[in-house]
């Protein structure tokens, strides 16, 4: 097991350090971590309030609104889940020393993208295109 890098608790990665030093990709792997337990989180505490919402309601309109709820929660939890398994992909790429560089053109992704965005696998470039060349087949 690695020795875990010292990281102030103000530490931002800086363009003018070393691209994906230890620094950075410990950054980058907490921000992940922390991300998925609260996704984590928010999805117990959403299978919690559905258990507790899978009473019986005798009033048709209220039953439907239960409905309508339930099945808002379900995708908001499939959309999380999908989400995780995102956040799962750049940890593995953090282990394999992969993370932060395009998987289409091998170039760094910017820093502040994957501050914003540390599950992004393009540069913002590199996604541009790929969601035009999308479009465009979608509209075919």
């Amino acid at each position: 097991m690695k020795a875990e890098t010292f990281l102030p608790s103000d530490y931002k990665p800086a363009e003018d350090e070393p691209f994906m030093n230890e620094r950075q990709t410990e950054y980058f792997r907490r921000k992940l971590n922390g991300w998925k337990t609260d996704l984590l989180e928010e999805t117990e505490r959403t299978l919690e309030g559905l258990q507790d919402a899978a009473r019986s309601i005798p009033d048709i309109a209220d039953r439907a609104s239960e409905e309508t709820d339930r099945a808002l929660e379900l995708r908001t939890r499939d959309r999380q889940r999908k989400l995780i398994s995102k956040i799962d992909s750049a940890l593995r790429r953090i282990d394999e020393g992969e993370y932060g560089y395009c998987e289409k053109t091998g170039e760094p992704i910017s820093l502040k993208r994957l501050d914003a965005r540390p599950i992004a696998t393009m540069t913002v470039e590199a996604q541009e295109k790929h969601e035009r060349r999308e479009k465009v087949h979608r509209d075919d």
